[in-house]
């Protein structure tokens, strides 16, 4: 079989994420190798320069060439719709991307206030360093996005569903948005990944990952990925991975695209025990409210129903109790990681007011509409019997 002859773009996502990408070296191994080396060796001079200037296609150095990491950056690609796309160290390298390609001094950007703390903290600490200006928004007030722009706007950054209050942002029309005032739009598909939401299809520009999360899968490795056209990839990320050099190592791009294999089942299996959790969790008295796009109650269930092929694996919830009774829910879990990863096989229960949102002001967190008796849960795949039996004992 030769993989070159196959349309990989006109097979379903589940075959992409088993075998797309993937060039067999003359040891014609059937698994993705992973190919652990620094440099490549050239042929002659003439190829050496070729491959510097870009006019020959090939290998260099592994901070921006690497056969291990360009087969998941082709396939993460086909899955998401797009044409081309970058591996980062980290979801965070992937973001702290998008400002050093896209934006300069003096340029203005429009992003959600119901994004990860550390994203927020990133477009006001650090880009606002060198004059780039930020202001947040609410995720579904249309309006607000629209009398933010300002003339220097450059792009708009949104989450989808929202970490940790699991809102949904209407793509399509904050695309239009964006486009209508010559911006950019950047979504973070961190939580839904391509297998259940295409930003790039509903007209976003960017995709952006944590590959940490949903796509490895097992809590193993720390990666991102940023997804695009062509031309912005060429002309403004590679660019800057080529110098900056927030490289994805072979290795964790090698476990990624062991991830990807089993993505598709992965998440309808989330999806499946998240909603079952969030119904119960509905059900008892020591919670005020239940944050799940899957419950009827939702304000954004119809949008998540259109926009989404289900509705993912992360829940958060009020206690009527406050922090008190949101710290002794945590604490009294045995079978659940108390741990601020999400995306794992293994459920995971964190306070979002003291941990991955505890560096925000109070003031922004209440804005955020981030309270101290809030209480996410990225739900895994053990039975869910047994995460029901875990959280009750600190429900009582």
């Amino acid at each position: 079989m030769n993989d070159n002859d196959i349309d990989w773009q006109h097979l379903a996502l589940e075959t992409q994420a088993i075998r797309a990408g993937q060039q067999r070296s003359h040891e014609d191994e059937h698994s993705m190798p992973i190919f652990m080396t620094s440099s490549y060796v050239f042929k002659n001079a003439e190829e050496a320069a070729l491959r510097f200037t870009g006019q020959q296609a090939g290998n260099i150095y592994s901070r921006f060439t690497n056969p291990t990491v360009r087969v998941f950056q082709e396939r993460l690609a086909l899955m998401e719709g797009g044409e081309s796309c970058l591996g980062f160290a980290s979801g965070m390298a992937a973001i702290m991307s998008v400002g050093m390609s896209l934006l300069k001094a003096g340029d203005h950007v429009v992003c959600s206030r119901s994004v990860f703390g550390n994203t927020m903290l990133v477009f006001q600490n650090y880009f606002g360093k060198f004059g780039v200006t930020t202001d947040f928004v609410g995720l579904i007030d249309l309006a607000e996005w629209e009398a933010a722009i300002k003339p220097n706007t450059r792009l708009l950054f949104l989450e989808t569903p929202s970490n940790p209050l699991i809102e949904i942002a209407d793509i399509a029309k904050i695309a239009e948005i964006a486009h209508r005032h010559g911006c950019l739009l950047v979504v973070d598909n961190c939580f839904c990944t391509p297998v259940l939401q295409k930003p790039l299809l509903l007209g976003a520009d960017v995709v952006v990952h944590s590959a940490t999360k949903y796509i490895d899968g097992q809590g193993r490795c720390v990666g991102g990925a940023v997804v695009a056209s062509h031309e912005l990839i060429e002309k403004h990320f590679y660019p800057y991975l080529r110098s900056g050099g927030a490289t994805m190592s072979a290795f964790n791009a090698w476990i990624f695209l062991s991830g990807l294999e089993t993505l598709a089942i992965r998440m309808q299996a989330h999806c499946e025990n998240a909603l079952a959790l969030a119904i119960w969790l509905e059900q008892q008295p020591a919670i005020a409210k239940v944050h799940y796009p899957g419950l009827v109650s939702h304000a954004q269930h119809a949008l998540a129903k259109q926009q989404q092929s289900h509705f993912g694996g992360v829940i958060s919830f009020e206690l009527k109790g406050g922090k008190e009774q949101a710290w002794k829910l945590i604490d009294a879990t045995r079978l659940l990681s108390i741990t601020a990863n999400l995306g794992d096989v293994k459920t995971t229960i964190t306070h979002p007011a003291t941990t991955t949102h505890g560096r925000l002001t109070p003031e922004v967190r209440a804005a955020s509409g981030i309270s101290d008796g809030l209480v996410r849960i990225s739900v895994g795949l053990e039975h869910i019997d047994d995460i029901k039996q875990d959280l009750a004992r600190g429900l009582l």
